[in-house]
């Protein structure tokens, strides 16, 4: 009878850490507002835990409602982030979007093995590895070139159509003029 009873209760134990497991996984979620829809992303935090720890904070302040897709390159991806010069509602500056991050630190690179694929998210980051801060940008197709060379923090799991209408940009760069931008940005599956 002991057997038994220390046998159930290690399942007991386990399946209580599982469930604890899939709360906190539940929790890393964030919902991007845009103008055709939602879009859904999990982060990944056993990935790269410091840069999805930013990036919630930055979400739970408000600091990406508003704020541009300043680089739409057709095929590859979509960038945005810049909450300094990039908000279209406080401090929007077109020569200096994708110049700028937030009042947090930047942070040291987390690279992965985590594929860069469609509906990947990753952390945009000036030649300094160790420089990605606010900004991020969503992959439109398969993009291995970037594999282990910028941090990947999460993916989309609904809304990729709403993604493929943000608005493109023109040139080599993808700058774009009159941007579409995250209307307001959420933790949680909304």
């Amino acid at each position: 009878m002991k057997l038994f009873y220390l046998a159930f209760a290690g399942v007991l134990y386990l399946a209580s850490f599982a469930g604890d497991a899939f709360a906190q996984a539940a929790d890393h979620y964030i919902t991007i507002q845009l103008k055709s829809g939602p879009v859904v992303i999990q982060l990944m935090p056993d990935v790269a835990p410091k840069h999805v720890a930013q990036i919630e904070a930055l979400v739970k302040k408000g600091e990406y409602d508003n704020v541009a897709f300043h680089r739409v390159i057709p095929g590859f991806m979509a960038q945005t982030g810049d909450v300094k010069y990039g908000n279209m509602e406080k401090n929007f500056d077109a020569g200096l979007a994708g110049t700028g991050g937030s009042d947090l630190p930047d942070l040291p690179a987390e690279f992965s093995k985590s594929p860069f694929v469609r509906g990947t998210v990753g952390m945009a980051r000036a030649q300094d590895p160790n420089s990605a801060n606010s900004q991020f940008f969503i992959m439109f197709a398969d993009g291995s070139f970037l594999n282990g060379q910028y941090t990947v923090v999460g993916k989309v799991v609904s809304g990729m159509e709403n993604v493929d209408k943000i608005k493109k940009g023109e040139g080599q760069n993808g700058e774009v003029s009159n941007p579409d931008r995250m209307i307001k940005v959420t933790m949680g599956k909304k």
